[in-house]
Formats: C-alpha cells, sequence, structure tokens
C-alpha cells in the first residue's frame, strides 16, 4: 500500500528537520526566529499539500514555501545578519556542512539578497541551479546570471580582504 501525501510529507519534514531548520536560519540568524520560520512552513505546507502534483518534487516545493516564508519573516522584521561561525558549528555538529570560514560570511553579508539566496541555495543547501530556479520561481538564465554575478563579486570582496589581511 502506497503512503499518501500527508504520510510523505510527515516523513519528509521529519528525516529533513535539521536541514529545514538550517535553510531558515541561513536567512533569519536567529535561533527562535529559525524554528518560527519552519513551523509556520509546516503549516503553510500542510495548507498546501494538495497543490503538490508531483510527490518527487516535495523539496524543491517545501524548500520555496521555507525560503518564501523567511524572506516574508525578514520583511516583516526588516533585518538581516550573516551567521557567526560558532552558532552555526553549535547548531549542527553532526554536519560536515557548515559555514567555516568568517571571510566568507562577511563577503556574503555585503551580497544583496537576491544573489545571496542563489550561493545560499546552490553551495550551502547543495540544490541543482535548476531547483535554485524553482524555488526561487526564476529563470534558469536568471538563476546562472545571479550566480555568476554573486562568484564575482565574491571574488572581489575575498580578494579585498586578503589584501588587507597581508597587505
Amino acid at each position: 500500500m502506497n503512503p499518501t501525501i500527508e504520510e510523505l510529507f510527515i516523513n519528509y519534514v521529519r528525516d529533513n528537520k535539521n536541514q529545514l531548520y538550517l535553510l531558515a536560519y541561513s536567512y533569519v540568524k536567529n535561533e527562535q526566529d529559525a524554528l518560527d520560520v519552519v513551523q509556520d512552513s509546516i503549516q503553510k505546507g500542510w495548507v498546501a499539500l494538495e497543490k503538490l502534483e508531483n510527490h518527487s518534487q516535495m523539496k524543491s516545493w517545501f524548500y520555496k514555501i521555507v525560503v518564501r516564508t523567511a524572506i516574508d519573516f525578514l520583511r516583516k522584521m526588516k533585518r538581516i545578519r550573516v551567521t557567526d561561525d560558532e552558532t552555526l558549528l553549535y547548531l549542527c555538529e553532526e554536519t560536515e556542512d557548515t559555514y567555516k570560514d568568517t571571510d566568507l560570511n562577511n563577503a556574503l553579508d555585503t551580497l544583496p539578497l537576491s544573489l545571496k539566496q542563489v550561493i545560499i541555495l546552490r553551495y550551502f543547501e547543495d540544490l541543482k541551479l535548476e531547483d535554485v530556479s524553482d524555488v526561487l520561481e526564476i529563470p534558469l538564465s536568471t538563476a546562472k546570471s545571479r550566480l555568476y554575478k554573486a562568484l564575482k563579486l565574491l571574488k572581489i570582496e575575498l580578494q579585498d580582504e586578503e589584501k588587507w589581511y597581508h597587505g
């Protein structure tokens, strides 16, 4: 007997709760706010579950909900901060993928949100560019150009910091 869409959703959220939390945290930079974003996202996902036509797309569909909910939260709070390494390492001890480089964190903070989102989803959440464009609801070509522009700006920012440190 095949599981229902509700069972699939519950299992998906249960199995991916840490990644969902870290995704939300990468936007809101606060433990309680990230938990609120995930909780709100779960409620929104549950209500919209019948709109999910392809069950194999659950990850990108739900990431889209989490990202939108986090952005809505930021708009309401009008604040965007970069996480510090110690907090993220503490929250994510069992995972290898953490924001380890402070220079990278500082450089990410200089990017506009539209470019920062592409970097976070592509490299920190390990989504394919097609999934990034789907989550952000932008054309694939736009996702590619934003990624290219963000990487170019990060390279300049990190090079400038390197010159400052060794300079």
